[in-house]
C-alpha cells in the first residue's frame, strides 16, 4: 500500500488502536504485539496502552515468525493465545469476549470464529498447541494438524473476515463505517 498500514486513520484514530483497543476491553491479561522494522511511529501510537511491544527485524518473513517472537515474550503459565491481526480492524469486543468464554470451556479447543460459512480471524489457541509452531510451519499448518482440536464458533461479527491488504479493502472499511453511522 506504499504506507503502514497499521497507520490508516479510522473514525478517528489508526487502524492498529482499533484491534488494541477492543483486545483491551476484554481484561485479557497480557497483550503483546509484535512490530516490524522501522515502528518508531507504531510505537508512539501504542504509548501509554498496557501493552508489550517485540519487534520481529526479519524483512519479508511470514506471520509465523512474528508469531514466535510474540510466544517468547508471553507468561508461560497463560492457559491461550488469542492471535489478532492487525489488518482486522472491525472484530467486536463482544466476538472476542465470546471466544474467550469459549476457551474457558474448552481450553483444549482450537476457536476459529466463522462469519456466514467463512472462516475468520483471531484465532485463540491452546499454549500447548500453539507452541508446536517453533517445530516449524505455519499457524494454517497447526489447525490442520489438530482438526480434532478444533472449535468453529458462528458470530454474526462480519469483522472477523474484514482484513486490509489493498485500498480498495481500506476505502470499503471506509465505506462500512459510514454506513452504520
Amino acid at each position: 500500500m506504499g504506507q503502514s498500514k497499521q497507520l490508516l486513520p479510522l473514525d478517528g484514530k489508526p487502524l492498529i488502536r482499533h484491534c488494541i483497543d477492543s483486545i483491551i476491553a476484554t481484561d485479557i491479561a497480557e497483550i503483546i504485539v509484535v512490530l516490524g522494522r522501522n515502528s518508531e511511529e507504531l510505537l508512539k501510537t501504542l504509548q501509554g496502552l498496557p501493552v508489550k511491544a517485540v519487534f520481529n527485524d526479519e524483512l519479508g518473513s511470514e506471520m509465523a515468525n512474528s508469531v514466535r517472537i510474540g510466544l517468547r515474550a508471553v507468561n508461560p503459565y497463560i492457559s491461550g493465545v488469542l492471535v489478532s491481526l492487525s489488518d482486522h480492524p472491525l472484530i467486536s469486543e463482544e466476538t472476542l469476549k465470546n471466544l474467550l468464554r469459549l476457551h474457558y470451556e474448552a481450553p483444549a479447543k482450537i476457536i476459529i470464529p466463522v462469519y456466514k460459512e467463512k472462516r475468520g480471524h483471531p484465532t485463540l489457541f491452546p499454549r500447548h498447541v500453539i507452541d508446536e509452531i517453533f517445530k516449524g510451519g505455519t499457524l494454517k499448518d497447526l489447525v490442520n494438524r489438530n482438526t480434532e482440536r478444533v472449535r468453529t464458533v458462528e458470530v454474526i461479527d462480519e469483522g472477523v473476515i474484514i482484513d486490509i491488504d489493498t485500498r480498495e479493502d481500506y476505502e470499503r472499511v471506509l465505506g462500512k463505517l459510514v454506513t452504520r453511522l
